[in-house]
């Protein structure tokens, strides 16, 4: 049986998902905003401003219109920038299927709630979580685009849903795993985002790749943290959702929060990169919410602290490295109860 899929936003990511579910045999349709880019993808089966020069599937049809994109969907995916998911989806739940599966193709927390994406759409949609999936992995779109191997983990608590969307985008070139584990891969996807911004930072200041190491593996220690205090599974952050995303996310040149934060190190100031900058960093924004829930649940994020106060508060780049470099040490640890024999 053929799923039919919608897909809302013709980004870079949302454009490559479409790609995806329709190599996996899924009828898609994408809904992009600019009229210009639905007409190119639908004449010329490319996206001319977020993914030039790579071919899109002939039978992906796009559409300005959000109704006729959603009419009789079984699986649909969001992908628009996280802190407008609330106001769009706002206008899209009049057209909602009651039976499809919502998924989160975004990473990142609401700034005021700190509600993680899925929260937000189960809220506005007025849908149960067993109806909301999160789909998060280390997903450079461009690779994607061009069909070179990836991987992504598809997480719902019901995982009749997982397995749904697993079947929608599953590909010779792209394997989708499964988890029940939403909050884990969701806090994955969020979090690794403010790590990238710092490591990209250090890139800018023309540290190596042992700063860079040092980095990732503190920040993959905050992520876990927080996702341990939210009742995360600790295993998820050893897997795609959680060091896959982050090592991809801080190691690529194609990653938006790393460049955006090399820009940084290279002494642009936030205002001027966000001039420069086509597409959405979500770390940029996403970090204070990040920051304000994990004071929330009193944990401790000292990269996190750092990036916010460079990017929010004016705090110099040299400065904010100095602070986390001469902060007090403490026991090496995830802050994960270790489990009693």
């Amino acid at each position: 049986m053929t799923i039919r899929c919608a897909v809302l936003g013709a980004g870079s990511w949302g454009t490559v998902v479409a790609k995806l579910m329709c190599d996996a045999g899924s009828e898609v349709t994408l809904w992009g905003r600019r009229a210009e880019i639905v007409d190119a993808i639908n004449e010329r089966h490319e996206n001319p401003d977020y993914l030039p020069g790579i071919p899109l599937p002939g039978e992906l049809r796009a559409t300005t219109d959000a109704a006729e994109a959603l009419a009789g969907a079984d699986v649909v995916g969001i992908a628009v920038p996280a802190q407008t998911l609330r106001a769009n989806l706002a206008a899209w739940a009049p057209f909602l299927p009651p039976d499809a599966l919502l998924v989160s193709l975004m990473k990142g927390v609401e700034l005021g709630t700190t509600k993680r994406m899925t929260e937000v759409i189960a809220e506005v949609a007025g849908a149960p979580l067993e109806r909301v999936a999160v789909f998060s992995g280390p997903n450079l779109a461009r690779e994607l685009a061009v069909g070179e191997p990836g991987a992504a983990v598809a997480a719902c608590l019901d995982m009749a849903g997982a397995e749904r969307l697993q079947a929608a985008t599953m590909t010779p070139y792209f394997r989708t795993y499964t988890s029940t584990d939403v909050i884990g891969v969701e806090l994955g996807g969020a979090v690794k985002n403010v790590i990238a911004l710092c490591v990209g930072m250090a890139v800018g200041l023309g540290f190596g790749d042992n700063t860079k190491a040092v980095l990732m593996t503190r920040g993959l220690a905050e992520i876990a943290r927080l996702g341990a205090s939210l009742g995360a599974d600790e295993h998820t952050f050893a897997g795609l959702a959680g060091m896959g995303d982050l090592v991809a996310s801080c190691s690529s040149p194609l990653a938006r929060n790393r460049t955006f934060g090399e820009n940084l190190g290279r002494g642009m100031t936030p205002e001027q990169v966000i001039a420069v900058t086509k597409q959405t960093a979500e770390g940029v924004k996403s970090s204070k919410a990040v920051l304000e829930l994990a004071r929330k649940n009193h944990v401790e994020m000292p990269i996190t602290e750092e990036v916010v106060a460079v990017i929010h508060e004016g705090k110099p780049v040299k400065e904010a490295g100095l602070a986390l470099i001469t902060r007090s040490p403490k026991p090496e640890r995830y802050g994960v109860t270790p489990k009693q024999d």
